[in-house]
């Protein structure tokens, strides 16, 4: 009788929920310059302003907290259109997220920054690279944008690196140990987006073989990445 073979346990993408407030922003010298940027709100040196970092800085947390403070709308780069513009800046205030020009309406967002101009509103761009490295067709938007006072947000140190993978790890309510702070924290590219990756994949393996995150499944795990 041919051996009986066990089945295979699946992993349900579970819902976690990753607190955007401030008490929960964990500072350090990396993105001093954003903080500073949402904390001297209104005094800004513009009234539109660009957010720049790479994947998982910060970008959305700290738009996040400006938006509270400022009672701001929020919406996403490429769901810009030119009729949706004067709604988005009723309040006076708006979050512009993750501006990639290959996927942005060029005349809503140079419709946007032109009444925002007019109305006085303030208005947060976030984006993953500045506004020098844009390819924009629109000659009069890529001169504005290229004037717009830009902040960024820099790749952890050290010790925001750990911070960042505890942060993680407890946004999915999953047990780790210093072990395996150490570990993942010398053994993974230092930036936001291989933290976020490596504790997902952590997460989701240690769940789909029903074992403890230890760092022995850490190791086991990134040596077959």
């Amino acid at each position: 009788m041919p051996g009986r073979v066990e089945p295979r346990q699946l992993a349900f993408a579970l819902p976690h929920t990753e607190s955007l407030t401030r008490d929960n922003f964990l500072e350090g010298p990396a993105n001093a310059a954003g903080l500073v940027l949402v904390d001297s709100w209104p005094e800004w040196p513009n009234r539109i302003m660009l957010l720049v970092g790479p994947e998982g800085s910060g970008k959305s947390h700290l738009a996040a907290i400006w938006a509270e403070q400022a009672g701001a709308r929020s919406t996403s780069a490429h769901a810009l259109t030119p009729p949706s513009v004067p709604a988005a800046l009723a309040t006076g205030a708006l979050v512009v997220e993750d501006l990639n020009p290959s996927e942005v309406d060029e005349r809503a967002l140079f419709h946007l920054m032109n009444l925002a101009r007019e109305d006085q509103a303030f208005v947060l761009i976030t984006a993953r690279v500045p506004p020098s490295t844009f390819q924009i067709e629109l000659r009069d938007l890529r001169s504005r944008l290229r004037a717009v006072p830009t902040v960024s947000l820099l790749p952890p140190d050290d010790a925001l690196f750990r911070a960042l993978i505890v942060k993680f790890c407890a946004d999915r309510q999953m047990a780790v140990d210093e072990s395996v702070v150490s570990y993942l924290a010398t053994r993974i590219e230092r930036s936001y987006a291989a933290a976020r990756r490596a504790v997902e994949l952590l997460d989701s393996e240690a769940l789909r073989l029903g074992r403890p995150v230890t760092r022995a499944l850490a190791a086991e795990l990134l040596r077959n990445a």
